[in-house]
């Protein structure tokens, strides 16, 4: 078989493992970034730098790949829609289209029959004041935002006149549930009913950024296949192709909600690479250049730490020694700064 190359849109943290994974199957990565300091260009083997909207740039970046993917949603639909006309996009760019508003994407898990919090559609100010019964919730922006970007927790309607919203964009409220615990489930679909899936992880967050992960989750068998369940019906009606996350919200009596459905490979999932004989990395890459189908299994349970912001600095240092079910990555970000996942550490148990 010819050499295969992967393009891969967006250079960050998940771009520069995605990189990693192709080179262990020897396939090559084309990374395109419109940030010029992208740490994947550290792991490609071929780096271009440009806005997504540029058409040459689009033309150019195509004719040097053979299957081309993303490592974050907020790709613009234009830009993955027109190269899909000349080359395979995986996932296809209808479901980043979809997935890209938080409303659509509430709707097509309701659809499905599968449980979400209560949520409403705002479109300004006077939209939140007869909510009252909907509080506390979070509003969001229906597009764009992540580790708790675009997002405001409303407590009460007198905290609304205190918060700076621009409201001339769109959001969704959603009601908060009594949390017990947040899981996720990691999928890889390879083509109708065929997939490999990965045990649920149980997540814990701090200022609304992923801080830790472990397997296994700490919850009872019936959480344990109805997550499970709920991923591979999430994946088979979007007729997906490669790694995809499902975020669940598990309440104080143990019903499970559908938080989020991020079309790509996921933070939680780092520990896949040395807790699972192919991580999520590898098998998005194996999905969407259309390798074949390995069964998944588990080597170890493990706990991932994401390093943020100047927690990195100890561990560049070298003031701190691993043990050998210790893992350290470092995703080789120039700029530290707050709130920023710098790399992360996984410990195998």
């Amino acid at each position: 078989m010819s050499e295969i190359t992967l393009g891969i849109l967006g250079g960050g943290q998940l771009g520069s493992m995605l990189s990693v994974a192709a080179k262990k199957l020897n396939i090559k990565t084309v990374i395109y970034s419109d940030d010029q300091k992208a740490p994947a260009q550290n792991f490609c083997n071929n780096f271009i730098y440009a806005k997504y909207n540029d058409p040459n740039i689009i033309y150019e970046f195509a004719k040097k790949v053979d299957f081309i993917t993303f490592e974050f949603e907020n790709i613009p639909y234009e830009t993955l829609n027109k190269l899909n006309k000349l080359k395979p996009v995986s996932p296809k760019p209808s479901v980043n289209r979809l997935i890209q508003h938080r409303l659509a994407e509430k709707d097509f898990i309701n659809k499905l029959n599968l449980r979400t919090t209560r949520y409403v559609n705002i479109e300004n100010k006077k939209d939140l004041e007869p909510l009252v019964d909907f509080l506390p919730g979070i509003l969001k922006t229906t597009t764009m935002g992540y580790d708790g970007k675009g997002q405001y927790l409303i407590q009460n309607m007198k905290q609304i006149s205190s918060l700076d919203i621009d409201f001339s964009k769109e959001y969704i409220l959603e009601k908060l549930v009594k949390l017990k615990k947040e899981i996720s489930v990691i999928i890889t679909r390879f083509g109708n009913n065929k997939y490999e899936i990965y045990e649920p992880i149980e997540n814990t967050h701090e200022d609304q950024i992923l801080r830790y992960s472990k397997i296994p989750a700490k919850i009872n068998e019936i959480l344990f296949n109805q997550s499970k369940d709920w991923a591979i019906q999430i994946a088979e009606e979007l007729k997906y192709i490669g790694t995809l996350c499902v975020e669940f919200f598990i309440d104080r009596n143990d019903n499970l909600y559908v938080n989020e459905i991020a079309p790509r490979v996921h933070n939680s999932g780092h520990l896949t690479i040395n807790a699972y004989n192919i991580s999520q990395f590898e098998n998005h890459v194996r999905a969407v250049c259309a390798l074949k189908q390995t069964p998944l299994k588990k080597i170890s349970n493990a706990e991932m730490m994401n390093l943020i912001g100047d927690q990195i600095t100890p561990y560049r240092q070298k003031n701190f020694s691993l043990n050998d079910n210790q893992f350290f990555f470092d995703y080789l970000k120039n700029e530290i700064k707050e709130k920023r996942k710098m790399g992360h550490l996984t410990t195998l148990k």
